[in-house]
């Protein structure tokens, strides 16, 4: 019953900051365990990070642990991946997606951003 639409991608030069944002539609949100997932070309489906549904925890890949930060707004519907101190290495095509906190799949996923960081 959840619809994730992401926005704010774009392109970037290393070292500067972008902020994605992820619009849910549904009743759920508020429920929902929330995560943001990235694919660059060639590469496996990665997950970026995680916040669970009162925001009280989050979890990040090692390799943007320091530089990115999930968070979320339950009464805006919204989840955020705030990006700093970007590398050409985190070009990708971002995507949010949700699932019930003892589910094992997402079942919610937006349609994706890209993101790319030039040097």
């Amino acid at each position: 019953q959840v619809q994730l639409v992401e926005s704010g991608g774009g392109l970037v030069q290393a070292g500067g900051s972008l902020r994605l944002s992820c619009a849910a539609s549904g009743r759920t949100f508020s429920s929902d365990t929330m995560a943001w997932f990235r694919q660059a070309p060639g590469k496996d489906r990665e997950l970026v990070a995680t916040i669970t549904s009162g925001g009280d925890n989050t979890n990040y890949a090692d390799s943007v642990k320091g530089r990115f930060s999930i968070s979320r707004d339950n009464a805006k519907n919204t989840a955020y991946l705030q990006m700093n101190s970007l590398k050409p290495e985190d070009t990708a095509v971002y995507y949010c997606a949700g699932k019930l906190l003892y589910r094992t799949r997402y079942r919610y996923w937006g349609q994706g951003t890209q993101v790319t960081v030039s040097s």
